[in-house]
């Protein structure tokens, strides 16, 4: 599943940028770098099967949310850093569970076949729980002056990935005909906002515009370079070193824009070598664990609690309004069509305890 790292709020940093500098030359500059990064994201969203569904589509995100955060989060070398990812993927594995059971009840198709066994698919934080009001879904940034390239490699990725989960969301929810279809999306929508304040609120707001643009750029090399050196088709590896090739010249055009603008070398900020390489692997033991140790967290103020407070009950209480949310209502509905909710428990038993319904 493709991403852009440029993304931030929708608007691509560069496009950010290009809106707040001075001079029509360096404009200019950023316009044909954009322009480059819009081809690499059609040729690489063009690479998704036209015949793939609406669903089928946003379970592929949601397993790529699942995967990808669970390896940043084990590769994190920042405790504090660790514990957000940690937190939000078991809400993205949660609501894998929820579209595979809308997935099931609508095309009558199981996610199986599209998560191909390497994901799990069974409850997690219940979706329901998600929401929280807004002023405890702001965590504490990291400090840019002491925190590892790495560590600002996976805010980016990770900031990024639910950028374009969010925005895929908003886009494709109003094109569904079925109204349990439209208020899911709607709903996990609406949480894929409070994860974008979530992960970008872990960006050090103190970098400088040119730093931003360097970090960035970098973060694409990593990106593609990882793609790269994992990926088991010829032809789509070709493009991957393609885009690679195509960075580095932007790289070295934000490099020298960092060392004018900002006076400083790059190597100040980037990492003296590219990491191991991001990789899509099976995350099954470390999900489970998390399920077991960390289900029932929530957040209160840029910290994790167990116990619900009096700011997370009063959202609840707003949101729900004494009904039953889309996200509970789903699995109820395609039980009431398939016989019994939709589960892929590969590893055992739920290892928080939690049986399926009937």
């Amino acid at each position: 599943m493709a991403f852009d790292p440029l993304q931030e709020r929708g608007i691509p940093l560069d496009d950010q940028l290009a809106r707040h500098c001075p001079g029509t030359d360096l404009k200019r500059q950023l316009a044909r770098v954009r322009y480059i990064e819009a081809q690499q994201q059609k040729a690489v969203n063009w690479l998704l099967p036209g015949v793939s569904s609406v669903l089928e589509t946003t379970i592929a995100y949601e397993q790529v949310a699942v995967d990808l955060t669970a390896w940043v989060a084990r590769m994190e070398p920042d405790p504090y850093l660790r514990q957000a990812y940690e937190f939000g993927v078991l809400e993205d594995f949660d609501h894998l569970y929820r579209y595979a059971n809308l997935y099931e009840m609508i095309e009558h198709r199981k996610a199986e076949k599209i998560v191909d066994n390497l994901t799990e698919v069974m409850p997690g934080r219940p979706t329901y729980l998600h929401h929280r009001d807004g002023r405890d879904n702001v965590r504490q940034p990291y400090d840019r002056s002491r925190t590892e390239p790495l560590s600002r490699l996976h805010a980016l990725t990770i900031m990024s990935a639910e950028q374009q989960t969010m925005n895929y969301y908003m886009n494709v929810g109003p094109t569904q005909m079925e109204p349990i279809a439209r208020q899911l999306y709607q709903e996990i929508g609406l949480i894929e906002e409070e994860h974008v304040t979530h992960y970008e609120s872990l960006v050090d707001p103190g970098e400088s515009w040119w730093e931003r643009l360097l970090n960035h750029e970098y973060n694409e090399c990593y990106l593609y370079y990882s793609f790269m050196e994992t990926e088991s088709d010829p032809k789509v590896k070709s493009i991957w070193e393609l885009h690679l090739n195509m960075e580095l010249e932007h790289l070295r055009l934000a490099a020298e824009l960092f060392k004018r603008f900002d006076g400083r070398d790059p190597d100040q900020v980037l990492a003296p070598a590219l990491p191991p390489p991001v990789t899509f692997e099976p995350n099954k033991r470390f999900i489970r664990h998390l399920i077991a140790t960390q289900i029932d967290q929530t957040t209160l103020g840029t910290g994790y609690v167990r116990e619900a407070h009096e700011r997370f009950e009063r959202m609840q209480r707003a949101v729900m309004d004494g009904e039953r949310p889309p996200s509970e209502r789903v699995i109820d509905h395609n039980r009431a069509v398939s016989g019994r909710e939709y589960r892929l428990q590969t590893e055992g038993p739920h290892p928080a305890g939690l049986q399926p319904s009937r």
